[in-house]
């Protein structure tokens, strides 16, 4: 089969007409290459879906601590809150620390 009979083949045609040929490196160009291709694209979707996640969860966060700071604002809350999480007292008092059983079957567990 020479360079002949590959010339009469009918896609031979249509794949060196100039306007196929500059068509397809123009797509490939804008595909792979270009400063805004179809890749950049793609990626940068993904880190706007990431961001809007977090946006959401951060959102979330904030009404969280935006109620929490609401029950805080009560002094009876805010002692509720300093004894249970900062383990304060008052004077004259003293705290005990309760573990049950089950807990103290993991720590021993983790310490192993």
């Amino acid at each position: 089969m020479g360079f002949k009979n590959l010339r009469n083949k009918k896609w031979f045609g249509i794949a060196t007409n100039i306007y196929v040929v500059v068509l397809t490196a123009f797509v490939i160009w804008m595909v792979f290459f270009d400063t805004n291709s179809l890749m950049i694209h793609i990626e940068l979707k993904k880190q706007i879906k990431n961001l809007e996640k977090q946006q959401e969860f951060l959102k979330s966060e904030i009404e969280k601590d935006r109620k929490t700071l609401e029950k805080l604002s009560d002094p009876k809350e805010l002692e509720k809150f300093a004894r249970e999480q900062y383990y304060l007292k008052k004077k004259n008092e003293e705290i005990y620390l309760i573990e049950y059983e089950d807990s103290l079957k993991l720590k021993k567990n983790e310490e192993d």
